[in-house]
C-alpha cells in the first residue's frame, strides 16, 4: 500500500543525506517534495499541512544545522514524526481483571467487519485466549451464517441465536454464556450500514450500555482512502470508540488512511489486516510502519513471525542435522513451508532493511508459483530419493518430472541447488565462512522464485 509513498520519501531523503550541509532552501525543497508525497497519498490535507509544518520547523532547529550529519538528523526526524502521526507507540487491549473481556466491533458494510472479528479471535486465541464471537448482526443476508463459518475456522466458539431476536437481547446473552463458560473473551459483531445515520448510532450506543465493552473498535476499510478517514471522523462524533481496525492494507490503495485516522479522530489504530487469510492479522506498531516507510525494514516484525512459525524442538533438531551433515530434501521442504507460512515473500523481503533499495526488487513480484513447483518436485520423490538424492539417475528424473508435472530441467536444478545448498552449509557450520563467488554461483543456477516487473 505504502509503496508510491515509501519511493517518493526515500528518494527525497537520499538527496538529503547527499548535502554535506543543508541551507533552508534545501529544507524548503524537501518539505515541498515530502507534501507532495503525502498529498498524492491521500493523507488529509489538514494533516499535510500541520505535519509538514512541524517538520520543517524541527529540520530548521541547531540539532540539523549544526549537526556533522545533518542529512541522517532530517531522516531521523521525520522517522519520529511519521511514527508520532501514526499514534506513536502502540497500545494494547485493555483487559478485564476478571470476567470475560468484551470487545465491541463497529463499522459500516463492506468494511470487513465480519473477518476482523474471526481474525481477532484467532489472533487473541494465538495468545492462549479462549474467545467467544456474538452474532449481533441481523440484518445482513448471511451475516449469522458468515460468521459461525470463520469463526469456527478462528477456533472460536460462536453464539448465535438467528436473526429474529433483537441484537441487544443476543449481546446480553452471549455475554451471560461467556461467563456461566468462563471464557476469557467476547467479541461482539455488530450490524454495519452503508452510511452512518442515526438508527446504526442508536442500536450500537444501547449494545455498549448493555454489554459495558471494555474496548469498541472500529473497523475501517483502508481501500476507501479519505473516505474511511471520513466515516471514523462520523463514528468518532456520534459513538466513541477506543480503537481502529485497519482492514484491507495490503490493497492497492495510497495509505492516506493509515497516515491520517489517529490525527483526524485521535485514536489509534491497534490492528491491521494484511490479507485474505485468518492469519493476516496483526498488531499496528507506528513505529515499525514508520521504519517500512523509509526503507528501514522492520526486522522486529519479521523476528516475531518467525518465532510464531518455528518450532523450537525442529530449530534443535534441524542445527543437530547441519553439524552431522545429515540435512535432507524433507528438511528443506519443511524450513520451506515454514517460511511460507510467514506471508507472502514480498511482504518478508520488505521487512529487511535496504532491500527495497535494492534495483531488482524495486516495483517486483515474487511469484511463489515456483516454489509450489519445488514443493511439487520434492513431493514425487521417495523418502529414499529425499533423504539421498545422489541416488536419482535418469530415469527417476523423469519420473519425478512426470508426477510433478514439471520438466527434467527443472529435477535437475532443483538437485543442483540443493547439493550446492548443503556444501555451503558445511562451510558455515565448519567456521570456513561462505565464498561470495560460490554464493553467486549457487543463485545463478537455482529454481528461485522469478520476480515478475509490475
Amino acid at each position: 500500500m505504502f509503496d508510491q509513498l515509501s519511493d517518493r520519501l526515500q528518494a527525497t531523503l537520499s538527496e538529503v543525506r547527499s548535502r554535506g550541509k543543508l541551507s533552508e532552501s534545501d529544507v524548503d525543497a524537501a518539505m515541498r517534495e515530502i507534501r507532495l508525497a503525502l498529498l498524492e497519498a491521500d493523507v488529509n490535507f489538514k494533516v499535510v499541512k500541520g505535519f509538514t509544518a512541524t517538520l520543517k520547523e524541527r529540520c530548521l532547529g541547531s540539532e540539523v544545522l549544526e549537526s556533522l550529519d545533518p542529512g541522517q538528523q532530517v531522516v531521523k526526524i521525520v522517522n519520529e514524526e511519521l511514527t508520532g502521526l501514526m499514534g506513536g507507540t502502540g497500545r494494547d487491549l485493555a483487559y478485564a481483571s476478571s470476567g470475560p473481556t468484551v470487545i465491541l466491533m463497529a463499522g459500516l458494510q463492506g468494511s470487513g467487519k465480519t473477518t476482523a472479528c474471526a481474525k481477532l479471535a484467532r489472533h487473541l486465541g494465538q495468545d492462549g485466549k479462549d474467545v467467544a464471537l456474538a452474532a449481533c448482526d441481523v440484518y445482513r443476508p448471511a451475516a449469522v451464517e458468515q460468521l459461525v463459518t470463520v469463526g469456527e475456522r478462528a477456533g472460536a466458539h460462536v453464539y448465535e441465536q438467528g436473526t429474529d431476536r433483537d441484537p441487544v437481547e443476543i449481546a446480553a446473552w452471549a455475554l451471560e454464556r461467556a461467563r456461566e463458560e468462563v471464557r476469557d473473551v467476547l467479541i461482539v459483531d455488530t450490524a454495519g450500514r452503508l452510511h452512518v445515520d442515526e438508527e446504526l448510532m442508536d442500536e450500537l450506543s444501547r449494545i455498549r450500555k448493555r454489554v459495558k465493552p471494555h474496548d469498541v473498535l472500529l473497523v475501517v476499510d483502508a481501500m476507501t482512502g479519505q473516505d474511511a478517514v471520513g466515516v471514523a471522523e462520523a463514528f468518532a462524533g456520534a459513538a466513541e470508540f477506543d480503537g481502529v481496525v485497519m482492514s484491507k492494507l495490503d490493497g492497492d490503495a495510497r495509505g492516506g488512511a493509515a497516515l491520517s485516522v489517529k490525527a483526524v479522530t485521535g485514536k489509534p489504530i491497534l490492528f491491521a489486516s494484511t490479507g485474505e487469510k485468518l492469519e493476516d492479522f496483526d498488531r499496528f506498531h507506528p513505529e515499525r510502519m514508520a521504519s517500512r516507510i523509509l526503507g528501514m525494514g522492520d526486522v522486529l516484525s519479521l523476528i516475531e513471525k518467525a518465532e510464531q512459525q518455528v518450532d523450537e524442538q525442529q530449530a534443535i533438531d534441524l542445527q543437530e542435522k547441519l553439524k552431522k551433515d545429515q540435512f535432507t530434501l524433507e528438511d528443506f521442504l519443511q524450513q520451506m513451508r515454514q517460511v511460507r507460512k510467514m506471508g507472502p515473500l514480498s511482504g518478508l523481503l520488505g521487512m529487511l532493511p535496504g532491500m527495497g533499495a535494492l534495483k531488482q526488487l524495486k516495483n517486483a513480484d515474487v511469484d511463489e508459483g515456483e516454489l509450489d513447483r519445488v514443493e511439487a518436485i520434492i513431493l514425487s520423490m521417495t523418502p529414499e530419493e529425499r533423504a539421498n538424492p545422489a541416488t536419482i539417475n535418469g530415469s527417476r528424473r523423469k519420473r519425478i518430472a512426470n508426477g510433478s508435472g514439471t520438466r527434467v530441467q527443472h529435477v535437475n536444478q532443483l538437485v543442483k541447488q540443493f547439493d550446492q545448498m548443503r556444501k555451503l552449509m558445511r562451510q558455515m557450520v565448519s567456521g570456513k565462512g561462505v565464498d561470495p563467488q560460490q554464493l553467486a554461483r549457487m543463485a545463478a543456477g537455482s529454481p528461485r522464485p522469478k520476480v515478475r516487473r509490475r
